[in-house]
């Protein structure tokens, strides 16, 4: 074998999502970060399109989102419907993380490649960055709330027609033991047709 599958399968089954309430304060440095992005870039993309874009927010640019995201729920929801406890949250969140990346789908301009295999291709993407926070310690954690497919997160992030928001993804150190968790038996969602 030239790889050594026993640890990359360990990787795999202990990657977990973890809530940016349960981050420390310890920062993660800009090249720990860097080496997630590189690893993202390696999914598989159809057509060679490399729909992904990723927009990094650490140490002062956390305020930037903070602020966009709460001010932005504010004028979207109105007096009637605003909810302060969300408007608290989407305020306090990014400052709970060392970094948070948005995530966002460059779409094909021919359109060629079907948008779902876009989307896929981003999906994979943040798989990588996800089993590489697993590989190194850190805490992570993949969410769509908040304003992720409004139309002015995609104008807050510079993106265009047809392209996409597809969440944030809040990266932090973590004190606690990585949880456990487990999964359905292969006979609960696999078919075999052999012949």
């Amino acid at each position: 074998m030239k790889y050594y599958l026993t640890e990359l399968s360990d990787i795999i089954r202990n990657r977990r999502s973890i809530k940016p309430e349960q981050f420390n304060s310890e920062p993660i440095e800009k090249e720990t970060i860097s080496a997630l992005l590189e690893n993202a870039k390696w999914a598989p993309t159809h057509g060679m399109t490399q729909p992904w874009r990723f927009t990094v927010f650490t140490g002062e640019g956390l305020a930037v989102l903070s602020e966009f995201q709460c001010e932005t729920y504010k004028k979207l929801i109105g007096r009637d419907k605003f909810n302060q406890k969300v408007y608290d949250k989407l305020k306090a969140r990014p400052f709970l993380a060392s970094a948070v990346i948005v995530i966002g789908m460059k779409r094909q301009k021919s359109e060629k490649i079907p948008e779902i295999e876009e989307v896929q291709a981003v999906a994979c993407a943040v798989q990588n960055m996800f089993l590489t926070a697993t590989a190194m310690g850190i805490a992570a954690y993949w969410t769509t709330g908040g304003l992720t497919y409004k139309d002015e997160m995609k104008t807050f992030l510079g993106l265009e027609e047809g392209d996409k928001c597809l969440g944030l993804f809040y990266l932090g150190n973590y004190d606690g033991e990585m949880p456990t968790s487990e999964r359905t038996e292969e006979k609960d969602f696999v078919k075999w047709i052999t012949g």
